[in-house]
């Protein structure tokens, strides 16, 4: 595997960029700058590369950005109702950073840091040490996210985290993928395919109602292959509030610790491009770039429209800390938490 790195200034400091090739010469790159996936070029059904994530042509427009282009978002990512959190009997307001709720870990988060970073083999591990009180959280956190590529195109991302007091996590990587080629256009005819049976339903903010409701007969049925703008524009209050597709699907089959092979499928008609994600986690958010207009410039030098990439966000639950039904994402002491997402190209 060859490694090769390089460094962008920016307002916040030096971004650490690594670029991973394999024998093929397909290749991943990844940022210091939130841990951030800012390249995968993988081959189509012809053999030839192309870029398949969506990213911005100059590094340093990461911090900050909206979409929160690739990057993990933390301490917790998603939605906490309110900002409002117990953790072992003592409540904590988060900031409130979209409407009324808390998302994606706070203003600044994990995604807007510069994280320390090191080589290992066949990838690079991201280190970040968030300290107690961080965003109003409690607890000194130290999380680790290693990236590794491997020669037959898959790229598996294992997050750990420790606490020095009980906390909350829940990571995930936020890259956003168009098959066809990062800047083709829109993603709807892509084909989606779900291992989930159920979805959570969610109030007017997007928060999570409590309940799990069978996704059977209605547009959020994606339990065998359908193009992902088919139903899109449906009479259906879930869609109509996130402008399309923002939620999350529950896993069928989880066990807490244990991979889910081929979770989802995501494949492109044109390029015959495949992407198959496995993973530890629960719940997966499906997030159709319903407001990546406006974002920065990206590769081609244009702006990102809505729908031209689709986020796969696998995870814990929204809200889960306020949700006692819900898997737990608390941290104590003396346990590490441990998830992995592998993306597998073809």
């Amino acid at each position: 595997m060859k490694i090769t790195t390089r460094k962008v200034v920016s307002p916040e400091g030096d971004i650490t960029l690594y670029r991973i090739e394999n024998q093929s010469g397909a290749s991943v790159e990844l940022s210091s700058l939130g841990a951030g996936i800012t390249s995968v070029v993988v081959p189509d059904k012809s053999g030839k590369l192309g870029e398949v994530a969506l990213g911005y042509a100059n590094p340093a427009d990461y911090m900050a950005d909206g979409p929160c282009m690739g990057k993990i978002p933390g301490r917790y990512a998603n939605r906490i109702a309110k900002g409002e959190l117990v953790v072992d009997g003592k409540q904590y307001q988060l900031t409130i950073n979209n409407g009324p709720n808390a998302l994606h870990g706070g203003p600044t988060g994990f995604q807007n840091r510069i994280w320390d970073s090191a080589i290992i083999p066949n990838g690079v591990r991201f280190t970040y040490r968030s300290k107690d009180g961080e965003e109003q959280y409690p607890g000194n956190l130290t999380v680790t996210a290693d990236y590794t590529w491997s020669n037959d195109n898959v790229l598996t991302l294992v997050m750990k985290a420790t606490t020095d007091a009980p906390t909350v996590v829940n990571l995930t990587n936020h890259a956003y993928f168009n098959l066809e080629g990062a800047d083709s256009g829109s993603v709807l005819k892509h084909k989606l395919r779900l291992k989930a049976s159920r979805y959570l339903p969610t109030d007017s903010t997007q928060i999570p109602t409590g309940e799990k409701a069978p996704v059977e007969g209605t547009p959020m049925d994606f339990t065998t292959p359908k193009e992902i703008g088919k139903d899109i524009k449906a009479d259906f209050e879930p869609l109509k509030i996130g402008k399309g597709y923002d939620h999350c699907w529950v896993i069928d089959n989880w066990e807490k610790g244990k991979l889910v092979e081929e979770a989802v499928v995501l494949e492109a008609p044109e390029s015959g491009r495949v992407l198959t994600i496995s993973s530890t986690q629960p719940g997966v958010q499906v997030y159709t770039g319903n407001w990546l207009a406006g974002c920065p410039l990206n590769k081609s030098g244009v702006s990102y429209q809505d729908y031209d990439g689709v986020a796969i966000e696998m995870q814990g639950f929204p809200d889960a800390p306020n949700k006692p039904q819900f898997p737990s994402q608390e941290l104590k002491p003396g346990e590490t938490y441990e998830e992995t997402i592998r993306f597998a190209f073809s």
